[in-house]
């Protein structure tokens, strides 16, 4: 393997660009590897400056009409293909950020063509249901045949949601209709006349004083609940009311980790003692707590299945919900199909929300008494959207047809490997790396991420970051080896550029 790694980390240099330059490598492993997309470029096409001149013009014409300050590229989505995204002007990128995590099996994916096409899915897209109330006759099969089908374990109900950020709040929801059914003494328990009242001017007992437990680092969305457990950045609370909430430190653990293991159990160790502190001590009850398996937003920040397991027997010794966001992690990304899945916990999370690689969204349960004991108490007219939820069982049929999950476990080790040797070779660049045995879910820091990223599209990638000095990578499922070495390669040229 090493030999392969030396002979593919060349770049052939080349004074002046030509129509079309498509930038190849050498590695051997490439021609015995069957891609699960043949039609997909063999390498990154670069045909022009990006952006180039018809994205310049497209980009100023949208500019009219849509806030672009946000704006990573245009993209030209009839001509993206497997791992590549196209833009206007011919360009084509290996794609390693895949919309911000949430492609799974591709850009124009056949068999999802083949979905979206179905008289199944015309049906649900024309006569869109308000769901609580107006399901259709088969949504009871379309869930058990697909969302239902990859729940977490000792799951077995779901709330479909329209987001990730949807999908915490209405799990915070129903832990708080939980905590207070708890407090009356069971779902049977009629609401007090006091309570009743109370509640339409915002005041307790109606409206009781509770809070959620998050994390320093944490991002669980950014609508108005769920921003109150967002701890990344400060530009996505700023001007927003937030709720009295609890936060609680989430280790900050070094690397490499087999350097560092007495100093990074004392550290988990530190955290679980100060949130099992806060549970007992903050004075708005905590009725659950929401933590990520892996702090994505917040930098990519990991820690141990001990600590998780900890975690989860201090909520369980203390009567409070425990909430695991896959939002991010969720549908195979880590090597598993639900990142928990690495904690072997003896007890199943309360709630697992999820979104993303599922193109919908929601949260999945297995207690009965998390139902509301009262009808439209969890509802709105749409409450998730039969068309994404058939998307995602097709999502599902092609990660179990090609074994995607054990793709990425194989191609994410692969990859490690690889940047292990750059990290060696490059310590100043490639630093705390991170995500080993955790599928493609890796990430390193750099001290010039910035201009690391801003560079990335110039040799044919599309990458992302995340924290403050973090470089990420969020492949799809069907990023296999070959494809990591021409990332390495670039990887590699851009170190060496700057």
């Amino acid at each position: 393997m090493a030999a392969v790694f030396r002979s593919s980390f060349k770049l052939r240099a080349s004074a002046r660009l030509p129509a079309v330059r498509t930038l190849t490598t050498t590695s051997q492993l490439r021609a015995a590897e069957k891609p699960f997309f043949p039609n997909e470029p063999s390498a990154p096409q670069l045909s022009t400056a990006i952006p180039g001149p018809k994205n310049q013009a497209a980009t100023a014409e949208l500019k009219e009409a849509f806030d672009v300050r946000n704006l990573n590229m245009l993209c030209d989505y009839s001509n993206s293909i497997g791992n590549y995204i196209a833009d206007l002007d011919g360009n084509k990128l290996l794609d390693v950020y895949a919309q911000i995590a949430s492609i799974p099996v591709g850009y124009n994916n056949a068999h999802l063509q083949k979905v979206a096409a179905s008289p199944e899915m015309v049906a649900a897209l024309i006569n869109r249901p308000a769901l609580g109330n107006f399901p259709s006759a088969d949504w009871a099969r379309i869930l058990k045949t697909g969302i239902l089908k990859v729940a977490p374990k000792g799951m077995n109900q779901v709330f479909t949601a329209m987001a990730g950020s949807d999908a915490n709040e209405i799990a915070y929801k129903a832990a708080f209709m939980y905590y207070r059914q708890q407090q009356r003494g069971g779902p049977e328990k009629e609401f007090s006349e006091e309570e009743l009242q109370s509640t339409m001017v915002n005041k307790a007992p109606g409206s009781p004083d509770l809070s959620i437990m998050s994390f320093k680092g944490g991002f669980h969305g950014r609508l108005f609940g769920s921003l109150s457990t967002t701890r990344s950045k400060p530009i996505h609370k700023l001007d927003i009311p937030a709720f009295d909430w609890p936060q609680a430190p989430f280790p900050s653990l070094k690397y490499p980790l087999e350097e560092h293991v007495q100093e990074n159990a004392l550290e988990e160790q530190r955290c679980l003692q100060e949130a099992e502190r806060l549970i007992k001590e903050w004075h708005n009850p905590v009725a659950a707590v929401i933590v990520e398996p892996i702090q994505s937003e917040g930098g990519d920040n990991h820690a141990s299945p001990a600590f998780f397991q900890g975690l989860r027997e201090i909520t369980k010794r203390n009567n409070v919900l425990f909430i695991v966001d896959e939002v991010q992690t969720g549908v195979g990304a880590t090597g598993k199909f639900w990142a928990h899945d690495h904690w072997n916990l003896e007890t199943p999370p309360d709630m697992v929300t999820f979104s993303k690689k599922a193109q919908t969204a929601g949260y999945y349960f297995g207690n009965p008494a998390l139902l509301p004991n009262k009808p439209y108490r969890q509802f709105n007219t749409w409450m998730g959207d039969p068309a994404r939820a058939l998307i995602f069982r097709g999502i599902i049929e092609e990660i179990e047809r090609l074994s995607l999950v054990e793709n990425t476990a194989a191609t994410g080790d692969y990859l490690y490997a690889g940047l292990e040797r750059l990290a060696q070779q490059y310590p100043e660049h490639v630093q705390n790396l991170r995500g080993k045995n955790q599928g493609t879910f890796i990430a390193w820091d750099t001290p010039k991420r910035d201009e690391m990223l801003a560079k990335a599209k110039s040799v044919g990638i599309n990458i992302g970051g995340s924290g403050a000095s973090a470089i990420r990578l969020r492949p799809m499922l069907i990023f296999q080896k070959h494809h990591a070495d021409l990332l390495l390669e670039r990887v590699e040229k851009l170190i060496k550029d700057l």
